[in-house]
């Protein structure tokens, strides 16, 4: 199998695709809510999400792998496979244990599960020769991060943002980054689903099960993502994957 140009547009256009009727109404209601609630409320929930996702990007237990070097597509993505397929089922496990424990536990989960996602994102950019310690590589995370947990019109200035990473320039800081955008495409994209996590009796099934599926499919926009920086220096080569 390969994965060439052609594989990245058709990619592209699939995540970029307007939402359907039932979709708009969604986000329609989501807007709505949005509006109602305190502007102070909204301050309040940005503050605590940059500051617990920069405490996991800059903590000490958040350790990242030497960048590997000299392999081919091929072999970086099979061990990316393996690694998403690890996380899955960590997340999946803890999930499961969260929503045994009612809504406290449920309420803890969420932490913990950001901090299993960008521990596999610094894997996957490890693998895929990155230097995940670098601050314009930890943006890029954030930016995958967006990608997997947006609805399609912040998804469309996410992508835009993310081609030719490795030529622009990049904030100093990551207190520079959009963080009220961040915390409320990803709220808005797991509240139903989260919820759910609290709920007696079907919690723990639920929890295991939507944990499983948030990880693999940020997984699966890591792989991409990853694609889209090799094969853009890379340009007119066709080259493996699995």
């Amino acid at each position: 199998m390969t994965t060439s140009p052609q594989d990245l547009t058709a990619w592209r256009a699939r995540i970029t695709r307007p939402a359907g009727p039932l979709g708009n109404a969604s986000r329609a209601v989501q807007r709505r809510i949005n509006t109602l609630i305190p502007e102070k409320v909204h301050a309040a929930i940005t503050a605590a999400m940059s500051g617990m996702t920069k405490a996991i990007l800059t903590g000490a237990d958040f350790t990242t792998a030497s960048p590997l070097l000299g392999a081919s597509l091929e072999d970086r993505e099979a061990k990316v496979t393996a690694a998403i397929d690890g996380w899955k089922t960590a997340a999946g496990a803890e999930g499961g244990a969260a929503g045994l424990g009612g809504f406290a536990l449920a309420l803890a989960d969420f932490p913990l599960l950001m901090s299993f996602k960008f521990k596999l994102l610094a894997q996957i950019a490890a693998l895929y020769g990155h230097d995940g310690r670098v601050l314009s590589e930890r943006l890029y995370m954030l930016h995958i991060f967006e990608l997997a947990f947006s609805d399609v019109e912040h998804r469309i200035k996410v992508l835009a943002a993310m081609d030719d990473w490795d030529a622009a320039e990049h904030p100093a800081d990551l207190k520079d980054f959009d963080w009220r955008s961040f915390q409320q495409q990803y709220r808005d994209h797991i509240d139903l689903a989260k919820l759910a996590q609290m709920l007696p009796v079907v919690g723990a099934p639920v929890g295991a099960v939507v944990n499983w599926r948030l990880t693999a499919h940020l997984g699966k926009t890591a792989m991409m993502a990853y694609r889209m920086r090799w094969l853009a220096t890379r340009q007119g080569e066709v080259v493996p994957a699995r």
